[in-house]
């Protein structure tokens, strides 16, 4: 099992698979309820690597004021300054775990009024001399007795 973890997190640039496998312990509970560690990137010269971590929107500005403080502990995990720079990536809470935003479709919203709402909307605008005034509220009273029933 050990190299399955190893081969799969050196795909995702973790040299030190103990960074995933004991992130919380790491950086500690708090932080690590809001961010994931998804991908260190190497410079060109080996040194002065990358973490890339994931959080939700809402909690992305209070982890950038705790990089400093992940980077140390992060470091302390490697043994030597591995990792010069924390970048923070910010995705929706649904699908945190993934990385991907949830697109769900929108419930279908209903084609208008129903049709005792328009009798009782026309109803109520009878008396109305003007036509197109009376047309008018109908349609204003429709959608409001509509909203009112659901």
């Amino acid at each position: 099992m050990q190299t399955r973890i190893r081969t799969a997190s050196e795909t995702r640039g973790f040299a030190v698979t103990r960074l995933l496998t004991h992130w919380s312990e790491i950086v500690g509970e708090a932080t690590s309820a809001i961010a994931t560690p998804v991908n260190v990137s190497y410079g060109k010269g080996g040194m002065g690597a990358t973490l890339t971590v994931l959080t939700t929107g809402a909690q992305a500005p209070m982890l950038e004021m705790q990089k400093e403080q992940i980077r140390e502990k992060v470091n302390a995990c490697y043994g030597y300054r591995a990792i010069s720079r924390v970048r923070i990536t910010q995705t929706a809470p649904t699908g945190f775990h993934e990385g991907r935003a949830a697109f769900a479709l929108a419930p279908a919203l209903p084609k208008g009024p129903d049709p005792a709402a328009k009798a009782e909307a026309a109803d109520l605008s009878k008396s109305i001399q003007s036509d197109d005034l009376r047309s008018a509220l109908a349609a204003l009273g429709a959608n409001v007795i509509s909203k009112r029933k659901s």
